[in-house]
Order: C-alpha cells, then sequence, then structure tokens
C-alpha cells in the first residue's frame, strides 16, 4: 500500500507492549504505515518517555497528550484533523468507551485484544460500531497479532490444501510460568484485575486466535473446568477443556499461567498446537532459530506437516514431511493489514466478531464447570 493522505496516525496508551511491539512494527513497516504524530498516555511522564523512544525508533517526534490539561488532554488529540487514525493499547476494561470516544470523533480504531471485558459488552460494543459508525465508512479493526501471524496462516492453509486431510482432532497447550517479578504481572490493572480470567483472558485469546485461523471450522461446543493455583494470579490461572467444531472434529483446549518453574513452560513442553487428520498430522511450534544472513537468534513458528502416502490399494507408504518457518511478525502483519483497509483494501483478518469469537472460547471454559456450552448461543449471532 502506499500512504497517498497527509493524515498520520496516533498511539493511545503507552505501557510495555506499545512499546516492545507496536513501535518496532511500526519501524518495519516503514512508508506502509502512516507517521505517528501523536502519543497519549494517562500521565505526562510516561506519554514523554514513549514519545522520546518513538523518537529514537521511528526518527520522528510524535506531540505528547496527557490527562489534566484541557489543551494536551486526549479530546484535543482526537480533534486533530491530520490524524486519521489510532491505535489503543490501553487497559481491557477502558477500551470500550476510548473505542467509541475515537469512532465518534471520526477516528478509523485499530485497538488491542480483547475485544472486550466479556461476550456481552463486545456484542454491544459491536452491534453500536456496526448501527452508528461502520455506515459512515469508519473502520475499526482488532489487533490479535496471533491471527495474523503468518505461521498461524501457512499452518491453516496447508489444512485447507488438504496435506492432512480431513481433521478428525486437535490439541492446543500453552503452560506459561508466571512469577511476581514478571514485568507482565507487575503491571497494575493485571496485578488486580477487573475483569473475568486475569491472564487467562489476557494473555488466553491469542491461543485461541491461533485455533480460529489453523481450523478449517468455527469452534462451536466447549465443556471444561477453570481453577485458581496461584494466589497473587486471581481469578484463575488454569484451563483445561474439550472442544468441538462445526464439522464434526474435537479436541483439548490446556492454557495455564501456573506453571511451578520455568522448565514447565515453552521448549518443556509448555506449549504447541497439533492438528491430527486423516492422512497426516500438522504441528505448530514456536521456538528460536538461527539467522545465519544477520549471525542473530530470531523467533520462529515452525510448522511441521507429515502427510501420509498411500498406494493404489490403499497400502501405506513412505510418510512425507513438510517444515515451514515463519517469522513471528504478528503485530506487524496485523498493523499492516489495518492500514491497508483504510485504503479499502481488506483482508479479513481484525474482525471484532473473531475477537469475539475468542472472548466467547475463555468465558465458556471460566463458567463451564463440566456444563456443556454452546458458543454460537453464547455468541448471539446479531
Amino acid at each position: 500500500m502506499s500512504t497517498t493522505s497527509n493524515t498520520g496516525t496516533a498511539i493511545l496508551g503507552a505501557g510495555i507492549f506499545a512499546k516492545e511491539a507496536h513501535l518496532p512494527a511500526l519501524q518495519a513497516l516503514g512508508p506502509l504505515a502512516p507517521k505517528l504524530k501523536a502519543i497519549y498516555s494517562r500521565s505526562e511522564k510516561s506519554a514523554r518517555e514513549f514519545a522520546a523512544e518513538a523518537t529514537t525508533l521511528l526518527n520522528t517526534t510524535p506531540d505528547v497528550y496527557f490527562d489534566g490539561n484541557p489543551s494536551s488532554n486526549l479530546d484535543a488529540l482526537l480533534a486533530r484533523s491530520d490524524i486519521s487514525s489510532v491505535i489503543i493499547i490501553l487497559p481491557i476494561t477502558q477500551q470500550p468507551s476510548i473505542i467509541l470516544k475515537a469512532l465518534a470523533a471520526g477516528k478509523h480504531v485499530l485497538s488491542e485484544k480483547p475485544v472486550s471485558a466479556d461476550v456481552a459488552s463486545g456484542a454491544a460494543l459491536i452491534a453500536q460500531y456496526e448501527a452508528q459508525f461502520k455506515p459512515k465508512g469508519l473502520v475499526w479493526r482488532v489487533a490479535e497479532n496471533h491471527e495474523a501471524e503468518p505461521g498461524h496462516i501457512a499452518a491453516g492453509r496447508a489444512i485447507a490444501a488438504g496435506k492432512i486431510g480431513k481433521v478428525i482432532f486437535f490439541s492446543s497447550r500453552a503452560v506459561n510460568f508466571m512469577d511476581q517479578d514478571s514485568k507482565w504481572y507487575k503491571t497494575p490493572w493485571r496485578t488486580v484485575p477487573d475483569y473475568q480470567g486475569g491472564f487467562l483472558l489476557d494473555g488466553g485469546v491469542h491461543f485461541v486466535a491461533a485455533l480460529r485461523v489453523i481450523l478449517p471450522s468455527s469452534m462451536t461446543h466447549l465443556s471444561g473446568f477453570a481453577s485458581l493455583n496461584k494466589n497473587w494470579l486471581a481469578p484463575h490461572d488454569t484451563i483445561n477443556a474439550t472442544i468441538k467444531a462445526a464439522d464434526g472434529s474435537h479436541g483439548t483446549f490446556e492454557l495455564s499461567f501456573a506453571a511451578p518453574s520455568p522448565s514447565r513452560s515453552g521448549a518443556g513442553g509448555g506449549g504447541g498446537i497439533i492438528i491430527t487428520g486423516t492422512d497426516g498430522w500438522l504441528q505448530v511450534q514456536q521456538m528460536q532459530a538461527r539467522d545465519f544472513v544477520h549471525n542473530t537468534e530470531k523467533r520462529i513458528f515452525r510448522i511441521t506437516v507429515k502427510s501420509a502416502t498411500r498406494d493404489a490399494n490403499g497400502v501405506l507408504g513412505p510418510e512425507k514431511e513438510e517444515v515451514i518457518d515463519e517469522p513471528i511478525r504478528g503485530v506487524e502483519m496485523e498493523q499492516a493489514s489495518f492500514f491497508a483497509a483504510l485504503e479499502g483494501k481488506d483482508d479479513g483478518l481484525g474482525s471484532p466478531f473473531g475477537a469475539l469469537k475468542d472472548v466467547a472460547v475463555i468465558e465458556a471454559a471460566l463458567t463451564s464447570d463440566g456444563k456443556l456450552m454452546d458458543l454460537e448461543k453464547l455468541i448471539g449471532y446479531f
């Protein structure tokens, strides 16, 4: 895409993910992204610190906005005619009102996941956008980087191409070690969450989104249990669920932030997706790989596809293996998709309704207590 307009974008929020993910993504996009013209944070200190980092990384100096001064608050930022879009990276329960505020000011919006704190408020937010702002041509997308990850998209395409036959069953496992010294835990709104599930909602929607992209049909039913095993991760830190999809396939969904030590997470068997089909299976793993060109380590998603072969008589022959490595760049891709949508090029990524489906899976798992939950009924197709 090319940014033919003189209007720019603004970032609302100056937290960890804004600094460590969204700024580098804008840098990677370069001229494919609008100029970052403004930063907003509730405190002047955090806004100025973030703006300084943006200046260093992007070679541009965004204006600073913060609460407490009518001439430099959020309303003043949203009143600017040279800013056509905003990227919202704020605490979960604060985002819906800011999304509506930005849309009402005529701004296109990319808001961080989850779409809302629960299904009911998310559905209401989407309904208001569809009725009030979408008809005006305003674009709203939800930034779910796992949906935009090239590795997850490649896995979904391999299945759609029939490389493992018809999907029979699947598993998703994400076991994380969350210590009280973690920079993520120390974020005040995460330490004492005012939303369901704590880290299970905030981080868990990522893993649901990955399944949503990879599986060939939507998830329709769930039964599971949730528990709290580390008191500081209240209200819950672990989910185990069984999920059924529309095509009749079914699988397990394991999500926890209560690993007893770092060795239980990551490479120690703590994560990954495996999809099993009638003619093979596929695995998705996150790992470090050596970049020999730049002599550095980089994070990738590795997709391993094992395809069974049979002769004319149906006798099983040698297994074929295909390995696909994709760099982790979901935030960059979700931003690129959003900015392209502003020019009328909609690739389907970032749909608020898709993000609502992710919240529905987490909410159902938190409340199921062994009962069968109808995900489509929970969402309510409006």
